[in-house]
């Protein structure tokens, strides 16, 4: 062993150590290895920040930005919600969840893919009575699964790619992981359609600030267009729309009030409805039924004309400006230029326009107005602003076009008219071209720890390589594995890198052990891609810990999960996938080059 091949094992070494041990968040232990690579001189300054500007950090950011996008375009929601009612035992309601996590994670990023679904899926356990711990482990398991199947799906497809790129010359396309991902999705839901039930039953989930401010039920103000002429226009053909989570709690017709209306009561063109219930209930009323949000279309202050209006919950304090006053009153619009738009009051449903209602100490109001006069407001105002969360109740959210620009960039890819960094790029910026994101969500969508940590690894994983550290561990290994059946080789490969990825996250595991897979192929004279597949695979299914993947991370607190629940389910499926992984890897990529 070398003196520079001591110094990089000796920081991938401590680097690994740190990880383990999590004291320190991942990215700024990345971030800290490089700069010892660079002192150390196994980092050549020239190549320092090369992570930064690599096809697998824009990779990465992009699929984010987009995977965000689909999310909020509000699409698989409406697909799903004609099957919700249908789904009324516990076995239906785990197989149609899981199976959708694992498609949607097919083509957007897995822990994109989970998010849509954890609010459907928990809305389900509310009114079905099926505990939220029997649901959401197998989606975030099928979520993994499903990532395995195309190149976007996860971190570790996109970095083995560009690892082989890098070593061998060539990345693998867009669907090259297809037919070994299909054949392990397959195998693991089947697994997870009965296997559920090795998970308890009676935890009760942790409910997070966003999901208690999600349950408030809002009072809102909306009107009727005068051009409408909806075949379901009765106050219970709302209702039915609203799937009962929507209440029709007065109508305002020719300066006359119809408080509490009867169910067969007629909704008329150019009629005020007051609507109760919790804001995304309302905001798919808004847009199934075609009405209109009161007041949201007024003019609000920007001091700029690129400035983004937004919409923000806060709390009226005691002393507040607000307490015994109206909006109307103080003019809020006028000396302000904000919009009210919405009221939750614990306990009491008031009836008359949001204008007049006299706001009290503890009310939680919906406040419409530009990003940099809102935190002035609050202030002068008295008002308390909650968690931000996102809001956009009766905006126009376009559910087509974000799922034809995805589409459109993996065909783009599949058919190599552009490279995958490229179409993804591509489709990130379409997205906020078209408002599907504003660019504040499209920054937020950005996981700034996962790219600053890859971009960090990627000069000290290369630092191993160059130095022939990979070359030297390759060796040992091929001499342990010399004579034994090649499987086995690959089987080992697989299991250190399933080993590795709940300590090391899934895109340290891959850049750290991808080019040892390699060198371990070489050394036996076998094909370096059954290596990486194994790699890929390994890294990506991490079913034994909360902590390893952020999908099992997710659903933690709202499972109601305790860290021994996660391989009550998961080590079974990991020794499935290692089996059947090495068995699928071994069919479809030759392990001896032709």
């Amino acid at each position: 062993m070398s003196y520079d091949q001591a110094l990089a094992f000796s920081l991938v070494g401590v680097t690994i150590a740190l990880f383990v041990w999590g004291r320190f968040r991942y990215d700024l232990v990345a971030l800290a290895a490089l700069g010892a690579g660079l002192a150390l001189g196994v980092v050549p300054a020239a190549e320092a920040f090369a992570g930064f500007s690599s096809d697998i950090t824009v990779i990465i950011a992009s699929a984010l930005v987009v995977s965000a996008a689909v999310s909020r375009s509000g699409a698989i929601e409406r697909l799903l919600r004609p099957l919700l009612p249908r789904l009324k035992s516990e076995a239906a309601q785990v197989i149609v969840l899981a199976t959708a996590a694992t498609l949607l994670s097919m083509v957007t990023k897995n822990v994109g893919a989970l998010a849509i679904l954890m609010p459907i899926a928990i809305q389900l356990s509310r009114r079905t009575g099926t505990p939220t711990s029997r649901l959401l482990m197998p989606m975030a398991f099928g979520s993994l699964l499903g990532g395995l199947v195309t190149l976007v799906g996860t971190s570790p497809n996109i970095i083995v790619s560009q690892v082989r790129e890098q070593i061998l010359g060539k990345p693998f396309g867009m669907y090259d992981f297809a037919p070994v991902g299909l054949g392990l999705t397959a195998a693991g839901l089947a697994f997870l359609a009965f296997a559920y039930r090795l998970l308890p039953s009676d935890r009760h989930p942790v409910v997070g600030l966003s999901t208690a401010l999600a349950s408030s039920a809002y009072l809102i103000e909306t009107s009727v267009p005068e051009d409408w002429a909806a075949p379901a226009d009765r106050v219970g053909d709302l209702h039915r729309q609203a799937e009962g989570e929507v209440r029709v709690a007065a109508i305002l017709r020719s300066g006359r009030r119809i408080s509490s209306p009867h169910a067969n009561t007629k909704v008329r063109p150019g009629d005020t409805l007051m609507l109760e219930g919790e804001q995304q209930a309302l905001d798919d009323l808004i847009l199934k039924a075609r009405l209109k949000l009161a007041r949201s279309d007024r003019p609000v202050a920007t001091e700029a004309r690129s400035e983004e209006v937004q919409m923000i919950e806060a709390v009226v304090r005691p002393g507040s400006g607000l307490v015994g006053q109206s909006a109307q009153r103080l003019d809020l619009h006028g000396q302000h230029r904000i919009n009210l738009l919405g009221v939750s009051r614990a306990g009491y449903r008031p009836t008359q326009k949001l204008r007049s209602l006299r706001l009290q100490a503890g009310d939680v109001v919906m406040l419409q107005g530009g990003e940099r006069t809102l935190p002035g407001v609050l202030q002068t105002l008295g008002l308390l602003p909650l968690a931000e969360r996102e809001l956009r109740l009766g905006g126009f959210r376009r559910m087509i076009a974000p799922s034809a620009i995805l589409a459109t960039a993996m065909v783009l890819v599949a058919f190599r008219v552009a490279p995958v960094a490229v179409a993804f790029f591509g489709a990130a910026l379409a997205m906020v071209l078209i408002g599907a994101l504003r660019m504040r969500e499209a920054y937020q969508a950005l996981d700034g720890p996962l790219i600053v940590l890859v971009a960090a690894l990627i000069p000290v994983s290369e630092a191993v390589q160059s130095t022939g550290g990979a070359d030297l561990i390759g060796g040992w290994l091929s001499a342990v594995f010399r004579g034994q059946s090649p499987l086995l080789a690959l089987a080992g490969i697989m299991a250190v890198s399933m080993a590795a990825t709940p300590f090391l996250n899934n895109a340290a595991t891959v850049l750290i052990v991808a080019p040892v897979g390699v060198s371990l192929a070489r050394g036996l004279g076998l094909s370096p891609d059954p290596f990486l597949m194994a790699v890929a695979v390994g890294a990506a299914c991490d079913f034994l810990t909360p902590v390893g993947h952020q999908c099992n991370t997710m659903v933690m607190m709202p499972g109601g999960y305790r860290f021994s629940d996660y391989p009550r389910l998961g080590a079974p499926l990991s020794l499935l996938v290692l089996t059947l992984g090495v068995a699928l890897i071994a069919l479809v990529w030759p392990l001896r080059s032709a």
